[in-house]
């Protein structure tokens, strides 16, 4: 339970970040919360050859609300974003709620999360539902990576190797907009075995005008419901049309079976969390706008 050897460089800037990640040609982790990577180095699962403590950067800590989009940067913690949200937003003060417990909040970043790719997780689902974007700064310069291009595989992600994520941007619900959030875990603060998060809009005749699905907890990465998103746009929204929308959206998942539940367990529980999160997003929504 000890971590193998490695050099540990404290940055000042985010340049000297880069710069020290990428003379090491791939073999650096980034330490922000540590609340994924600790647990990982102690089983030695991770073995870089440098720890590039990012904590001291400038400028990485904002929380920022403009033009329909939230920014956060890498070194805002779960908590301060969970506190932001108590006022501001029902559905990510939800989703943060089922994110592990709060001493693992109080350190954990919302950015690490998102980055360390783990497919039960909370918040690369919600990031996808909500069709946002990483912000990448490596050598070459900085670019965005949308959520749907930068899950490859489990803990694997279009992040290069010499890239530092600097922040994730969530596209705001629009107003009237509803939403709804579910997973099932064996105990609070588990990683889900299946979880599902929606939002829905209306339009001005009461149709659909909007859906979005995502899926974790059920394949290697997060998973949008596309299936569920067709099928409900354009029509007006009932019981037996939602239903239908979930188990369709269910239906393209190829969840893996471990010792916890069967593939063919979780591909139910996600058609009945789906159900469940569209009906509550339909609930909530404002209706005509």
């Amino acid at each position: 339970m000890k971590p193998a050897p490695f050099d540990y460089v404290v940055p000042s800037t985010l340049d000297e970040a880069i710069g020290a990640m990428a003379t090491r040609g791939g073999d650096a982790k980034v330490l922000a919360g540590g609340q994924s990577l600790v647990p990982m180095l102690a089983l030695r699962l991770a073995r870089p050859a440098v720890l590039v403590d990012i904590n001291r950067l400038p400028g990485l800590d904002g929380i920022r609300e403009a033009s329909g989009m939230l920014e956060i940067g890498a070194l805002v913690r779960q908590r301060a974003l969970e506190r932001w949200a108590a006022s501001r937003s029902p559905l990510f003060a939800e989703v943060l709620g089922h994110v592990a417990h709060p001493p693992i909040r109080n350190r954990g970043t919302v950015v690490g999360s998102v980055v360390h790719a783990d497919p039960a997780s909370e918040l690369p689902a919600l990031l996808l539902c909500l069709e946002g974007v990483v912000v990448a700064r490596g050598p070459r310069g900085e670019r965005m990576v949308a959520a749907d291009r930068f899950y490859r595989a489990p803990l694997t992600t279009a992040l290069g190797a010499d890239e530092l994520a600097t922040a994730v941007r969530f596209t705001l619900p629009p107003a009237g907009a509803g939403w709804g959030f579910a997973e099932v875990s064996r105990r609070h603060g588990d990683f889900a075995l299946v979880g599902a998060v929606a939002v829905l809009a209306r339009g001005v005749d009461g149709t659909v005008a909007r859906a979005r699905l995502a899926f974790f907890g059920a394949g290697g990465t997060p998973v949008r419901g596309l299936a569920a998103e067709q099928a409900l746009e354009g029509r007006a929204a009932t019981p037996a049309l939602l239903a239908e929308a979930a188990r369709a959206a269910a239906a393209t998942l190829s969840p893996d079976a471990d010792i916890h539940a069967t593939a063919a367990y979780r591909r139910q529980v996600a058609a009945t969390l789906a159900e469940r999160t569209l009906t509550a997003a339909l609930a909530r929504s404002g209706g005509p706008q």
